[in-house]
C-alpha cells in the first residue's frame, strides 16, 4: 500500500484528523458499497440505468467500495494532441488508453467518440465506457471556448458504453445552450440505459480578479454542482476548490454570510465539503479532477487530492494527464496510488 502520510508531508496531521463542523459528516450520504441499492434504486433512474452505475461501482481495484477511479483521456481535442501527447505519444493510439485503464485498475475509462469506438469490440465488455460527447476545440483562430456535440448519444449506446459525459461551461455566453443541449443529451442518456457525468466548470475572464482565479472557488464551483445536478447528472465532475469567496469579490449573484467563515471555513476539507453539499448532500456523487501534469511531485498531489475529496465525502478521483504524461509503469503506479487512498480505512471521512 502507498504511505499516505509520508507523500502528504508536513500536511499529514491536518489533512488526516481535520474534523468538518459547519456542515457534519452526520448530515452527508455517503458513499459505501450499497450506493446504487441505498441511494440511486429511490431516484426516477430506471433499471438498467441502475446496473450500469452498478458495473461502474463493482469494476476495479475499488470494486465494493463505493468510490471509483477514472481515466480521463479527451485532452487531445480539448487542447491539442501535441500538448496531450507529445510526452508519450503511444497514447495516440486508442487501444494504449484502454489498456492503462485496465492495468491502472480503474473502474472506467472516459474519453472521446472516436477514442473508445476505435476499440468498443476489443474492451467495451472488459471496462465501463464513459464517452465524453462534447469539447471545446482550440484549433478556431481566434480561440474560444465553447463545448460543442461531436456525436449523439445512440453512438453512445451502440458502442456499448455504460455511460456518457459532457461538460458545460457555467458563466460562458454559450452556457445557455450548452445546458440545453446537455439536459437533451442527458435525458435520452438514461433512457437507453446509460448513466450520466457531467464536467461542472467554470469559465469567464471576469471570474479572475486581483490574480485571484475565483472560477476555482468554494462558492461558485459549489453552485455550478447544483445546477448540474439538477439536469439529473448522476456523478459530477469538478476542479477542487482553491479559495472562497468568488460571489463576494465579483460582486454577482446572491450568497450568504454563513458561507464564509461559518459553514466553510479556508480548509481545503472545508471547501471541497461545500462542493459535496451542493450535489444533494452527496446523493450525487462528487469526483475531482486530477489536474495537469507538473512532472515530478504529482504524486504527492495526486494523494493529497485524493485524500481531500475522500475526506470531504467525496466519490473519488478522475486521473488524466498526471497518468498518461509519463511511462507506462509510472502511470499505473500513481493510479494505484489514488486508489489506495479509498481502500485505506484509516482515511476517513472528516
Amino acid at each position: 500500500m502507498t504511505d499516505i502520510h509520508a507523500l502528504l508531508g508536513d500536511d499529514a496531521k491536518d489533512l488526516l484528523t481535520h474534523v468538518c463542523e459547519g456542515i457534519p459528516k452526520e448530515d452527508l450520504v455517503l458513499p459505501g458499497r450499497d450506493f446504487v441499492d441505498r441511494v440511486v434504486a429511490a431516484t426516477d433512474r430506471s433499471p438498467r440505468v441502475l446496473c450500469g452505475l452498478q458495473s461502474l461501482f463493482d469494476h476495479g481495484r475499488l470494486a465494493g467500495t463505493g468510490y471509483v477511479s477514472i481515466l480521463p483521456v479527451d485532452q487531445g481535442i480539448e487542447h491539442s494532441a501535441a500538448s496531450a501527447f507529445a510526452r508519450n505519444p503511444r497514447y495516440l493510439d486508442p487501444r494504449n488508453i484502454a489498456e492503462l485503464a485496465v492495468e491502472g485498475g480503474c473502474n472506467a475509462v472516459a474519453s472521446t467518440l472516436g477514442v473508445l469506438g476505435a476499440v468498443s469490440r476489443r474492451y467495451a465488455h472488459k471496462i465501463p465506457f464513459i464517452v465524453k460527447l462534447n469539447h471545446n476545440e482550440l484549433l478556431t483562430y481566434p480561440n474560444h471556448h465553447d463545448q460543442i456535440m461531436f456525436g449523439d448519444v445512440q453512438q453512445c449506446f451502440d458502442l456499448g458504453a455504460a455511460g456518457v459525459g459532457a461538460t458545460v461551461y457555467f458563466g460562458s455566453e454559450q452556457s445557455d445552450r450548452q445546458l440545453r443541449e446537455v439536459g437533451e443529451a442527458f435525458a435520452r442518456a438514461h433512457e437507453l440505459g446509460m448513466f450520466t457525468v457531467l464536467w461542472c466548470y467554470l469559465r469567464n475572464p471576469a471570474f479572475k480578479k486581483d490574480g485571484v482565479d475565483y472560477s476555482l472557488s468554494a462558492d461558485l464551483t459549489g453552485q455550478a454542482n447544483h445546477l448540474g445536478v439538477t439536469v439529473e447528472a448522476d456523478i459530477v465532475k469538478q476542479k477542487q476548490p482553491e479559495n472562497n469567496g468568488g460571489y463576494r469579490a465579483l460582486q454577482f449573484g446572491k450568497t450568504d454570510e454563513l458561507l464564509y467563515g461559518t459553514l466553510v471555513t479556508e480548509h481545503p476539507i472545508d471547501l471541497t465539503r461545500w462542493q459535496v453539499a451542493n450535489c444533494y448532500m452527496g446523493r450525487v456523487g462528487l469526483i475531482n479532477s486530477g489536474g495537469a501534469s507538473a512532472g515530478q511531485g504529482d504524486l504527492a498531489q495526486a494523494v493529497r487530492t485524493a485524500v481531500v475529496n475522500k475526506r470531504a465525502g467525496g466519490t473519488g478521483l478522475i486521473t488524466g494527464r498526471k497518468a498518461f504524461q509519463r511511462p507506462v509503469g509510472e502511470g499505473i503506479e500513481l493510479l494505484h496510488a489514488v486508489q489506495d487512498v479509498y481502500l485505506d480505512d484509516t482515511v476517513t471521512i472528516a
